[in-house]
């Protein structure tokens, strides 16, 4: 078997055999924009025409609602966009309980830590053995050198290593009019994305490709943006251009330690889609109908329940979409941020693909006493925590009266689903995405891929896949691979992309044949799986 291991069919021929009628979890509305991790926000979305004037979004549903309370004076676009809640900037994460006063969002009294396992930003040598054997380094600098964020180590003892990146980068500009990609290093590839004023690197030995890989380092770019966003990034450094951007960013750094480790155990960053939380759709209803009855405020664009980094549901503003990515930073919000589990609190996010102009007021709280299931409420008005804390209140005792929050802990602790739910043997695990909305499935991670060693390496075969299909030079339909341990096919068309991952003497038609009882059955759960509805207020 280990002699079939670089052996690879390409299936063009053989596609008629799979059915391809309607996606499994398509729906006549979607919620999110469904485009791919680096593409830009389209305008376009499902025939319908997202209004987006030059002043972003934020502005314009101010001005809509000035009009529409016959507010004449209205509110100007700096009063809204570069303040957060107190007409100051603050980063999200730093939250606001009902008290008014704040908290860093790192520690709390009871000595409580981030959620995630975060790498220690110590002052130890940065040229140590340990550093060096690091699978993954992301370094974050300014257009003039300056350090910005490095994973490991500490930045000041990187700064030799950072002016020789900002070199690179500025010697490849002045001398072809070109911009660097990437360079291979031995077993290491660096890889380079240069905005405005901003370079981001990273330097790993991992499975991702060149494009896998700035798709990640775009999350971190807009992470950054979430926190300061672009009008005031630009402002920053047109009045100093070698600013060093760590004092605006001080406390912040927790989000792109979180963000990096949810892209190692995140199918969902790949994928450009949102995993939903599995619960029946009259349970889902029921929930998001709770808010919808109790939260008609004035500017309150998006309300959304998230439980372990699941999507319950969401309900939008009319004419209003979010962007895959904007969840994704949402969800990396509550997730790195213990402190929203203390009290209710109040912090800006700016939410890039929505409107990377200003801020959006994040209302955060926690609806059970074991703090899974988590309520955001998304306004423009800096000035009404205490009208949504009654909302989540309102929206609370409705969910405990119809069991709502009961069907989410239950769902909860069923652990989603197990691959024998599908009936199909020798199927060992898949991604499944629908891509008009957005949204993804896979089942729990199960043998033999249950150490860290092996999920990486599981994780690596769908990197793997989802780079040969999308290749730019070459992109394919479908891709039928045998390994020395797996047996692996990608599929891909306009409705769907699915990853199968089967035992290593699964043969082609066998997989075929698997794969169409997969989307049966995915079409069979379809309204348990994904959110089917587009909710608005």
């Amino acid at each position: 078997m280990a002699a079939k291991e670089a052996e690879q069919t390409e299936l063009a021929t053989e596609t008629e055999e799979l059915c391809e009628d309607l996606a499994p979890g398509d729906c006549g509305s979607a919620m999110l924009i469904a485009s791919d991790s680096d593409d830009n926000l389209s305008t376009e979305f499902d025939g319908v025409k997202v209004f987006r004037n030059k002043r972003g979004h934020i502005h314009e549903i101010v001005r809509q609602s000035s009009q529409e309370h016959g507010d004449s004076s209205g509110t100007e676009h700096g009063d809204v966009n570069d303040v957060g809640p107190n007409g100051d900037q603050t980063t999200p994460g730093a939250s606001e309980d009902s008290s008014g006063e704040q908290s860093d969002g790192k520690e709390l009294d009871g000595g409580v830590k981030d959620l995630c396992i975060l790498p220690e930003h110590d002052e130890d040598d940065v040229k140590t053995p340990d550093w060096r054997a690091k699978r993954k380094h992301v370094f974050i600098l300014s257009d003039s050198g300056k350090p910005v964020y490095s994973r490991y180590g500490n930045e000041d003892k990187l700064v030799t290593t950072f002016g020789v990146m900002q070199a690179l980068v500025s010697f490849v500009e002045d001398s072809n009019h070109d911009s660097i990609r990437s360079i291979v290093v031995g077993d290491h590839r660096v890889v380079f994305l240069h905005y405005d004023n901003i370079i981001l690197v990273c330097a790993t030995c991992g499975m991702e490709s060149d494009r896998q890989i700035r798709i990640q380092l775009n999350y971190l770019y807009n992470q950054i943006l979430s926190v300061l966003t672009l009008s005031t990034l630009k402002k920053i450094f047109k009045q100093r251009r070698n600013y060093d951007l760590r004092r605006q960013l001080s406390g912040s750094e927790k989000f792109l330690d979180s963000l990096l480790c949810m892209m190692e155990t995140e199918p969902g960053l790949l994928l450009s889609a949102v995993r939903c939380l599995p619960i029946e759709s009259q349970t889902r209803d029921m929930i998001a109908q709770s808010i919808v009855q109790n939260a008609k405020i004035k500017d309150l664009v998006f309300a959304l329940i998230i439980a372990n980094s699941q999507l319950v549901t969401l309900v939008r503003m009319k004419r209003y979409f979010l962007h895959p990515m904007d969840l994704h930073l949402i969800i990396n919000l509550i997730n790195a941020a213990e402190s929203f589990k203390a009290a209710e609190s109040w912090t800006p996010i700016c939410l890039p693909k929505f409107d990377s102009s200003g801020f959006l007021q994040a209302h955060i709280s926690y609806l059970d006493e074991a703090c899974q299931t988590c309520l955001l409420l998304l306004s423009v008005d800096r000035d009404c925590f205490f009208t949504l804390s009654e909302c989540k209140t309102k929206v609370t005792e409705r969910l405990i009266k119809y069991n709502g929050l009961k069907a989410i802990s239950d769902s909860l602790r069923k652990d989603s689903y197990n691959i024998s739910k599908c009936g199909i043997s020798d199927l060992r695990h898949f991604l499944y995405k629908n891509k008009s909305t957005a949204q993804y499935t896979s089942p729990e991670l199960e043998a033999p891929y249950l150490s860290t060693e092996e999920q990486e390496r599981l994780f690596g075969l769908y990197y793997y896949l989802h780079n040969r299909i999308h290749s730019t030079s070459r992109p394919l339909k479908i891709l039928y691979h045998v390994g020395q341990y797996e047996a692996l096919l990608g599929w891909v068309t306009q409705g769907f992309e699915l990853y199968a991952v089967f035992s290593p003497l699964v043969t082609k038609s066998l997989a075929i044949n698997a794969v169409n009882k997969l989307m049966a059955w995915i079409r069979k759960e379809a309204s348990r799986l994904f959110i089917l509805e587009s909710v608005t207020f």
